[in-house]
């Protein structure tokens, strides 16, 4: 019962499980979000109930898996879900009643947010609703209220103003009056995110689908335009941000605004005045208005004579709108217009994203009077917070208190899960806003009598410091530069901790945010921690990096349940006064417990052990793999850790040696044992060798992910083994004992890597007793370190060789790297693998997206300086001057100094003979293109170890293949610039490629914890995991019901939704359901803009998959818009030459084939051959189907030899590749047999001709347009979707083998629970019905699970 809310746009958004109704209603979130007790979403009923009655059954297929924790509650959870909805009628002053579905968990307010939602009733926002006479309360659940059932009538009853809500009352009339406007987005306010797919679909997807259906081959344009053509140079930035035909949004007034006679004096308060606006409207009238508790009405006052008597028309109205609609035809008109227009948009166009999105261009915006915006400005306000009770929010409160709620049973979870994420996403947002308040000098410092650098600030409950060293405390560890580091390093471990989740260790809220240059850490505040030092507070851990140490029972306590999950070892550490002190994290660590009796702990800014690699300790050899790459270096601070990830990883691919050496040793004694020792003795072993031996074989690839399945399969088979042959032989404990001292365990019975994380550090004493252990500690460094070299690194540009991973630009690069616990100052060493590679020809994307990331790096460090000595005025002069010296060609820019415009005439003699730069601010201005190229490639050499062969922007982009506009966008991302959108010439040299006029703005770069759903998550996995062993109809339940419960927790818009959305999509697709497909496609696609960003290379991903669908429910112009626009981002983002490409290519070619645009097609088709050839080698089954559809266009354009010849190349690879007797062979050898004889009809019919001339009689021949169904088949071979048609009888084996293989696994893990397999039986019968009533149910499940 989901109904899609992109049928009903918002006219019932209340529907089922009504996806958009995020954090209960559109821009502005009032209430809801501040009380965490009544934060369960609506209506996720029908599709959980599906669930809970099903796990009331005994577990089938594979129920094991999917149990949470938690389940063993089931039966109190169905009664808490087990609600329907129902419907209730609306009665609203002036207008028609209505029905409204609701259900039974919402809020009488999140009906409130519906109406303040709804075309006809968005102008009211201060009424109640009442039943039977009766008001109910706003935050009562539905079900709470007595007497509601369906068909209750719900009254709206207006209510009296008062000045908070006259306020909210103008708020919501300018938020609906800029409902179209997108300059929120442009200027990242509010959580507004551009999203452009509607100028590309012309509205909405489903209607246009039922219209175009019967005009399939109605004459559509498809040139694209010059730019998106295969080997166009030219990149265009304009493109990027089409204009919108609903942005030149129809003026409803000129000006709204407050007025200049608030606040009301006494004796007008007393007659019922709130306050005063200053209207004028479209037609040029200037009238004041009265805010009365009554409503609003028309007072006599002028700009310059106060005179609040009411004026002609005498109209008192409740709501602004209709005092406007009085008196203005114009705004009458328009309005109107306006919320259809608003009312027609998806409502994914409008939700708010749960953390800033920022664009880093945007067009010239005229700037407009604003009220809201004018309030906000000059009020120490947070958005809707001073509507909340209590004024200011109590941060840590908040996000402590969350972290208790209860979390026993899936409702209890869901609710918690959504107050941590909706306190975290608020605080992020106040934090950003404090930060930048804090570098702009708008906030007083605890301590204005220090220095800059030294200062700190609180606002609105949220300390601020800047990320220098302040009192010398990083004076060990490389002074500013640590103290710059240390943040980031802090942030991961309180996001590890957190996701660690132990019940009752607290972290501080943390935010990051690097602004202007400076980096500012935002932390909640531990209450009672500002009245007393910080001495006497911390209670375990150090303040002075080890000298002095404490520790406490019930910290360590704490800590203990963290250390198995983080792999972090207790261990003892000596103090200053030689005594032994116990810790389970680093030294740094501090536990204070706060006045409110919480145990916190901070500054994590070494929850990981040291990275070896960055840091030379004298007298401490590594291995020999680091010292061949050139390691240790000497790095610019001493923070350098491990990431969590290659942790993991390392202590994975240890227990994988683990058990093969506890195997070998094992099979060894038992084949000594069961053969007669005397004869066998030296024969035995050596035949049971060979096995443990081969592994090694995959012990290679099982440190890649891809391995590492089969590795743990058979490793599995080892455990259980070695677990049936424990304790009843004192051999095989000496086994366990070996192996665990072979692969570094701390404990000899079982397997058990930790790190210490306080070794090498500088300080840090060891007592005498435990040299032993830090000596096997410190060879555990070593390891891991060279196995970050030997494994990790290699094992990603393998990923990268085969295509597993294919990274688009700098951001996805940087996160396929950090996957594999890469971090990001080895990119010079994955640079130098990557060129030394054999296959360095298929890795040429990587490269070149690995040479401008450190590039833009390199310059983002720079620019980190350089802007630290620019005052404001200065600011927009000094980035056009940095931009300028970074990519233009011209080679002498000279800056604009800032006091150039306004300047007293006696100054101006005086400043005309002194030097440009002699002022102390003015030192960026003398910056010159060689000295910042000079400064990169120094960088690039000091910071990632890598040599760049360039001295200025333009040898950089010849010898690399770069393109400024991909380095112009990088190096904007990483800085937060947002420039102009226009063409920039960079290449020219007679001027500058930038104007001061065009950086527009600066941004924050903020980093934040992400609170995750993990019970959706979990959802999310069983529902892959079903798909990929082919149970669609069961997977695809199971991805719904994870959609619910991510709504659930995330509101409507996040990035895990996005990927819910298009499995979602793809699931139905190959399901046969077009329609649904496309619904949940575009939805992906819109949250993938608006979370991600309009031109990240995910969104590229979703474009195309959109086009496809587009394309099946034949929508042709629709699918080839998309593709242009998919292909035009890969250009601007990457540019021409990636293996990507090929795809989109093929994709273009094939719809341009499809409807007969047979040279357009070429073209495309025969960039795509190159591409995949270049990527993929010429003997690439890849390649081969490139070749079988270049040859198909060339028999459409009967141009038989050519045919012919691209289909030879592609039978010649099928035969070597596959064998003479593979379908795919025989089926292009029969294709070859068609051509020849085509080609053979027509050259007899050319020789009639010549014989005969005109008199010939001439047999027509058949040239055959391709038919939509053969495009699309090809289409889905080369998406990856293959549809594998299965007989019912196939269907039946299939499912039954896979029952087979699940009970042998079940019987291996309950050998003594012998009826639980039986409980597996009836599931295969019951399948086939599904999915035989789908003929192509069955799909390669690689490809589902690996694309999707």
């Amino acid at each position: 019962m989901v109904i899609k809310t992109d049928e009903l746009p918002v006219a019932a958004p209340a529907d089922g499980a009504r996806e958009p109704s995020s954090q209960a209603g559109g821009k502005g979130r009032p209430g809801a979000a501040a009380l965490p007790s009544v934060m369960l979403l609506n209506g996720d009923c029908p599709e959980s109930l599906k669930r809970e009655e099903r796990a009331a059954e005994p577990p089938r297929e594979n129920g094991l898996d999917e149990s949470e924790p938690g389940e063993e509650t089931t039966g109190q959870e169905v009664i808490v879900i087990q609600d329907t909805g129902f419907s209730v009628k609306i009665l609203a002053p002036g207008i028609e009643p209505f029905s409204l579905q609701v259900s039974p968990q919402e809020m009488v307010q999140e009906i409130h947010q519906v109406l303040m939602d709804r075309e006809d009733t968005c102008h009211r926002t201060c009424f109640s609703l009442h039943l039977d006479g009766n008001m109910l309360d706003h935050f009562s659940e539905l079900r709470s209220v007595e007497g509601l059932q369906e068909g209750s009538v719900l009254r709206v009853v207006e209510e009296p103003y008062t000045v908070r809500e006259a306020r909210i009352h103008v708020r919501h009339v300018r938020d609906l009056l800029k409902s179209l406007d997108p300059s929120d987005a442009f200027n990242g306010v509010d959580c507004n995110s551009l999203s452009f797919l509607s100028v590309f679909t012309d509205g909405d997807l489903g209607d246009s689908g039922k219209r175009k259906k019967g005009l399939e081959m109605d004459p559509i344009d498809c040139t694209p335009p010059e730019y998106i053509l295969p080997g166009s140079r030219e990149r265009p930035l304009c493109p990027l941000q089409p204009q919108n035909r609903d942005w030149k949004p129809l003026q409803c007034l000129k000006v709204l605004t407050m007025s200049g006679w608030n606040p009301p004096p006494g004796n007008r308060k007393m007659h019922g005045d709130l306050m005063y606006l200053f209207v004028i409207t479209a037609e040029d009238r200037q009238v004041s208005i009265t805010a009365s508790t009554r409503g609003f009405y028309l007072n006599q006052s002028t700009a310059y004579h106060f005179n609040p008597k009411p004026a002609s028309p005498r109209f008192l109205s409740h709501s602004l709108v209709e005092l406007l609609n009085q008196i203005s035809p114009t705004f009458k008109k328009n309005f109107a217009v306006l919320q259809k227009k608003r009312v027609q948009r998806h409502p994914f166009e409008r939700i708010a994203t749960p953390f800033q999105v920022y664009s880093w261009t945007a067009p010239q915006a005229e700037h407009a009077m604003d009220c809201v915006r004018a309030e906000d400005a000059y009020t120490s306000r947070l958005g809707y917070e001073e509507h909340i009770p209590g004024q200011t929010r109590d941060w840590n409160e908040e996000l402590q208190t969350t972290r208790e709620l209860p979390r026993k049973n899936l409702p209890e979870r869901l609710l918690r899960e959504r107050a941590i994420f909706k306190v975290h996403s608020d605080f992020t947002a106040a934090a950003t806003r404090g930060a930048m308040a804090v570098i702009d000098g708008n906030v007083m410092a605890i301590n204005p009598s220090e220095e800059t650098k030294m200062q700190m600030f609180i606002w609105n409950n949220i300390f601020f410091s800047l990320g220098f060293d302040v009192r010398d405390h990083y004076k060990d560890f490389g002074g500013d530069v640590a103290a710059y580091v240390a943040p980031t390093n802090d942030l991961n471990g309180v996001r590890t901790y957190n996701a660690v989740d132990v019940e009752g260790l607290y972290t501080l809220g943390t935010v990051v945010v690097d602004y202007r240059g400076y980096r500012v850490t935002a932390q909640s505040i531990i209450p009672g921690i500002l009245e007393r030092d910080q001495e006497q507070s911390v209670i375990y851990g150090s303040i002075d990096f080890g000298k002095t140490v404490m520790s406490h029972p019930r910290y360590l306590e704490l800590l203990e349940r963290t250390s198995r999950p983080l792999k972090i070892l207790r261990h003892r550490v000596l103090n200053d006064r030689g005594e032994e002190v116990e810790l389970c994290s680093s030294v740094e660590c501090k536990g204070i417990i706060g006045n409110d009796g919480r145990h916190y702990i901070l500054d994590l800014l070494r929850t990981f052990p040291p990275d070896l690699n960055f840091l030379p300790v004298p007298g401490e050899a590594l291995p020999e793999e680091c010292t061949r790459a050139g390691f240790p270096r000497a790095h610019r601070h001493k923070l350098c850790c491990l990431r969590q990830e290659l942790v993991d990883a390392f202590v994975e691919h240890r227990y994988l040696l683990f058990m093969k050496l506890a195997a070998l040793q094992l099979m060894q004694q038992k084949a000594s044992k069961m053969e007669n020792p005397t004869t066998l003795e030296n024969g035995d072993p050596p035949s049971s060798e060979p096995k443990p031996e081969d592994p090694p074989g995959p012990e290679a690839g099982s440190e890649e992910e891809g391995g590492s399945a089969s590795g743990l399969a058979k490793v599995k088979e080892l455990a259980e083994t070695i677990a049936s042959d424990d304790g009843t032989d004192p051999r095989s404990r000496e086994v366990i004992r070996n192996a665990c001292k072979a692969v570094g365990s701390i404990s000899c019975t079982a397997f058990d890597v930790r790190f210490n994380p306080d070794i090498f550090s500088p300080g840090v004493r060891f007592p005498e007793s435990c040299q032993e252990e830090v000596r096997d500690q410190k060879q555990l460094l070593k390891d891991a370190a060279a196995f970050l070299l030997s494994c990790q690194i290699p094992g990603l540009v393998k990923d990268c060789i085969d295509h597993a991973v294919l990274p688009m630009d700098g951001a996805t690069l940087a996160e396929v790297m950090r996957q594999r616990g890469i971090n990001m100052r080895y990119l010079g060493k994955v640079l130098d693998l990557v060129l030394r590679s054999p296959a360095r020809e298929q890795l040429d994307h990587i490269y070149k997206i690995g040479i401008g990331e450190l590039i833009t790096r390199s310059a983002k460090h720079i620019f980190k300086t350089y802007l630290q000595g620019v005052e404001l005025s200065g600011l927009s002069a000094a980035i056009s001057h940095f931009l300028n010296c970074f990519l233009s060609s011209y080679p002498n820019p000279v800056a604009h100094l800032p006091a150039d415009e306004l300047i007293s005439k006696k100054r101006n003699r005086r400043r005309r003979n002194r030097p440009p730069g002699a002022a102390d601010n003015t030192a960026w201005a003398v910056m010159t293109p060689q000295e910042l190229w000079k400064n990169i490639c120094q960088e690039a050499k000091n910071y990632f170890g890598f040599s760049l062969e360039c001295e200025t922007v333009d040898q950089a982009v010849e010898t690399y293949g770069l393109q400024k506009i991909t380095l112009l966008r990088e190096i904007s991302l990483k800085t937060g610039i947002q420039i102009l959108l226009k063409e920039y010439s960079f290449d020219s040299r007679h001027k500058p490629a930038f104007t001061e006029e065009d950086v527009l703005n600066i941004f924050p770069v903020v980093k934040h914890v992400n609170p995750k759903a993990s019970d959706a998550f979990h959802f999310f996995q069983s529902g892959q995991a079903k798909v990929q062993q082919g149970f669609l109809k069961e997977g695809c339940e199971l991805i719904n019901e994870a959609l619910n419960l991510f709504n659930n927790v995330y509101g409507a818009m996040h990035v895990e939704i996005c990927a819910c959305l298009r499995l979602l999509a793809r699931l139905h697709y190959i399901m046969g359901d077009y329609a649904e497909a496309l619904s949940n496609q575009q939805k992906a696609v819109l949250m993938s803009e608006r979370v991600m960003g309009i031109e990240h290379p995910n969104t590229i991903q979703e474009y195309m998959h959109l086009a496809l669908y587009c394309f099946a429910s034949s929508q042709l112009s629709t699918a080839l818009s998309l593709l242009y626009r998919a292909r035009y981002l890969t250009l601007l983002v990457f540019g021409e030459d990636h293996p990507e490409m090929a795809l989109l290519d093929n994709n273009i070619g094939l719809v341009l084939h499809g409807v007969m645009e047979y040279d357009l097609s070429l073209r495309f088709l025969e960039n795509a051959l190159a591409v995949s050839t270049k990527y993929h080698g010429p003997k690439s089954l890849k390649v081969a189907l490139s070749h079988h559809l270049v040859a198909r266009v060339y028999e459409s354009k009967a141009e038989f030899r050519s045919a012919l010849q691209h289909e030879k190349e592609g039978y010649t690879i099928y035969k070597t590749q596959l064998g003479e007797d593979h379908e795919k062979t025989k089926e292009s050898s029969e294709y070859l047999k068609c051509l020849t004889q085509q080609a053979v009809a027509l050259q007899r019919t050319m020789n009639e001709i010549y014989r005969n001339g005109s008199s010939a009689n001439i047999p027509p021949l058949k040239f055959t347009a391709p038919s939509m169904a053969s495009v699309l088949e090809q289409l889905n071979v080369i998406n990856g979707i293959l549809f594998i048609p299965l007989s019912q009888k196939d269907l039946e084996n299939l499912k039954a083998e896979v029952a087979r293989r699940h009970q042998l696994q079940e019987a291996g893990k309950n050998r003594d629970k012998a009826e639980e397999p039986m409980a597996t039986e009836p599931e295969p019968a019951g399948v086939p019905e599904d999915s035989a009533s789908q003929p192509q149910a069955a799909k390669d499940p690689s490809s589902l699970g690996l694309q999707g």
